[in-house]
């Protein structure tokens, strides 16, 4: 045991000892390792510091050698460059003394065609007529070259003129009937575009007239373009005035912007015609209305065309031109019918003065789309329309005094005098022509106002009215004024009346006439607007009139007091039953039943004839009088029926009551 304890530490040991030897021995050979690699690495580096040194004295030689041939490079390079650019500007040089020749096929033979390449050419020969300008201005080819651009131009210019013509046409008049049509059915008015020009000949002529503004300095293309279409403009409403006056007879109107709706209380009863000759006035007057919503129509189309042909500073110049013709043939046309309504004056035909209440109607509803159109031309242009609407508003405000002042001094003609004592011509004509104001009441009160007739009529303006209810003011006053001109003609009218009744010797006729004629203007006030446009002034016109009515009823009802006064008590016998009357007595009787008889003979066969066409007038005047008269016959007779005062009362008596009132049923009927 003592002996094996010892031997173990010590082998240990011997192990411990061998371990390290062998660590010592292998760090030794990586030392060792170490120290070689380090030898050959620095080797290698001086190795490599003597190759770089090397290098870097070859690149030395090479930069010295290399620096000079480059530069040399460089001015090869840019000598050629030169020699280049210089054989380029030699070429194009050249090329400007061969324009002419290259160009001159393309010249001769016109754009027609092939618009785009014959501007390339223009613009080659331009080209070349500024490089001779510039470089050699004394050269033929100078000369030469600028022949040949105007050349160019003056066929660009013509080539312009024939496109212009050639598709310029006179616009349908269907299709201008639906550009001025209004559909008051649809909600949003789908708009008629008018094309003027195809699109493809529209480019080319919107493109030769640019390039004649740029480069041709020239402003004659704006002449040829105004007076095309001007031509085309007044042929386009002359080709509709000719359809209008072709279609209108047979057909009527198809569309008619003077009047867009019929009035509800249009008086049914119409002016006397003149067969042939009112019917040509009317297609007239309605064909020169469309005419004249057809002018502002094409005029804004033909604006619109040329705003993008004509430069702008030149484009209200060049319309103002253009639309002259057609203007001043409308313009003349109107002159024209004002004249015509002048003539009907001076011959006392004032119902054709009314022709021109459409015209100036529509032409102050049109007047701000007018005004709109014209806007930019010259004063005398814009002008001429204003000029032709006073010139009708005077002699429609002429027209309508004198027809007052004809009211009033129409003369008392016995001939001339309705023999059944019915309503007057002067009075149906009155008030037939005051009904016809009704559809232009407007118009008409604008006509009395611009002759300041305000005065005239007592109806001051008031001169505190704001600007902002001007217009409504101005409508009302017109309303005013046209309320009391009616009222001044129907009180002209009664006044006429009262004198032409003189001329009946039978005071009874005077009051059926007087009756008659009142009545009838009473119920034709009524019937229309006209009693609401008088009583605009005259509160109680309505009630006067019955009032009138009533007197002439009452003045008419005295014509049988000579017969009823038979009737009366008067000088009537007193007597006693039984008592036997004295001849004188009876004598008074016989007399009262003769006259009676006599009275009421003549009456019916006289007043027979006479006339009351309103049968509600009628029938009420027979009634009452009816009554009255047998009334008053029964009462009579009853006083009477005890009497002796004759040995034959049939002689006397010769009506029974039932009788007499069938004799006073057929007053006032021919046919009984």
């Amino acid at each position: 045991m003592g002996i094996l304890s010892r031997m173990i530490p010590t082998e240990d040991a011997s192990a411990r000892k061998r371990e390290i030897e062998e660590k010592l021995k292998q760090e030794q050979e990586t030392l060792s390792f170490i120290r070689e690699n380090l030898e050959k690495s620095d080797q290698l580096t001086k190795g490599m510091v003597s190759i770089l040194s090397s290098f870097e004295s070859r690149l030395m030689q090479l930069e010295n050698s290399i620096i000079p041939v480059h530069k040399q490079t460089e001015n090869l390079q840019r000598l050629q460059e030169n020699v280049d650019k210089t054989l380029s500007c030699m070429d194009h040089v050249i090329s400007y003394y061969h324009v002419a020749k290259d160009t001159d096929r393309i010249i001769r033979e016109g754009p027609t065609g092939r618009l785009d390449e014959y501007l390339a050419c223009i613009a080659k020969i331009q080209k070349a007529v500024e490089y001779f300008q510039d470089n050699n201005p004394d050269s033929p080819e100078l000369n030469t070259v600028k022949a040949r651009f105007e050349k160019g131009k003056e066929l660009l210019e013509a080539e312009f003129r024939n496109l212009l013509t050639r598709y310029s046409k006179p616009v349908p008049p269907i299709l201008i009937l639906d550009a001025i049509s209004v559909d008051e059915e649809l909600e949003v008015q789908e708009e008629v575009v008018l094309e003027h020009l195809p699109e493809a000949v529209l480019q080319d002529i919107i493109c030769i007239a640019g390039w004649l503004v740029e480069y041709g300095r020239n402003q004659d293309f704006m002449n040829v373009y105004f007076q095309i279409r001007s031509n085309q403009l007044d042929r386009s409403i002359k080709g509709l005035k000719e359809h209008f006056r072709k279609n209108s007879a047979s057909s009527g109107v198809p569309y008619s912007p003077a009047v867009q709706t019929k009035r509800k209380d249009t008086p049914t009863k119409k002016v006397p015609k003149r067969p042939g000759k009112d019917d040509v006035l009317d297609i007239e007057i309605d064909s020169y209305i469309h005419c004249i919503s057809a002018f502002v129509k094409l005029a804004q189309s033909e604006y619109a065309l040329l705003l993008e042909i004509i430069p702008e500073h030149h484009q209200k110049k060049t319309f103002d031109s253009l639309i002259q013709e057609a203007l001043d043939n409308l313009m003349l046309e109107g002159d024209n019918i004002v004249s015509a309504a002048r003539r009907a004056i001076m011959r006392h035909d004032y119902s054709a003065v009314l022709t021109i209440f459409p015209i100036l109607r529509h032409l102050k509803m049109n007047k701000s789309e007018f005004d709109s159109t014209l806007q930019g031309t010259a004063a005398s242009t814009k002008n001429k329309l204003p000029t032709l609407i006073t010139s009708m508003e005077t002699i429609g405000a002429k027209a309508l005094e004198e027809f007052a002042d004809s009211i009033k001094n129409d003369p008392d003609k016995e001939y001339n005098m309705p023999k059944d004592g019915t309503v007057h011509e002067l009075t149906s004509n009155a008030i037939l022509f005051l009904q016809q104001l009704l559809d232009f009441q407007e118009t008409a009160g604008a006509m009395l106002a611009s002759q300041v007739l305000g005065d005239t009529y007592n109806i001051p303006l008031d001169p505190r009215e704001s600007s902002s209810s001007a217009s409504s003011y101005t409508s009302e006053f017109n309303k005013r004024l046209l309320s009391t001109y009616i009222c001044k003609v129907l009180g002209n009218l009664q006044l006429n009346l009262l004198s032409k009744s003189k001329v009946y010797e039978d005071a009874a006729l005077r009051a059926i006439f007087l009756h008659n004629n009142y009545n009838y203007i009473l119920k034709s006030l009524e019937k229309s607007e006209l009693i609401q446009l008088v009583t605009v002034t005259q509160k109680r016109a309505e009630s006067l009139y019955r009032e009138l009515i009533e007197q002439q009823i009452i003045s008419y009802k005295s014509s049988w007091f000579k017969v009823t006064e038979h009737l009366s008590e008067k000088n009537m016998p007193v007597f006693q039953p039984g008592t036997k009357l004295k001849d004188k007595e009876r004598q008074i009787i016989k007399d009262k039943f003769k006259g009676f008889n006599d009275g009421l003979e003549e009456l019916c066969k006289t007043q027979k004839g006479w006339a009351i066409p309103d049968k509600e007038q009628r029938d009420f005047i027979r009634r009452s009088q009816k009554t009255v008269v047998s009334e008053a016959y029964r009462a009579f007779l009853q006083r009477c029926a005890n009497i002796s005062f004759t040995k034959n009362p049939e002689k006397y008596h010769k009506y029974h009551p039932e009788h007499v009132e069938q004799m006073i049923e057929k007053l006032f009927d021919t046919s009984a």
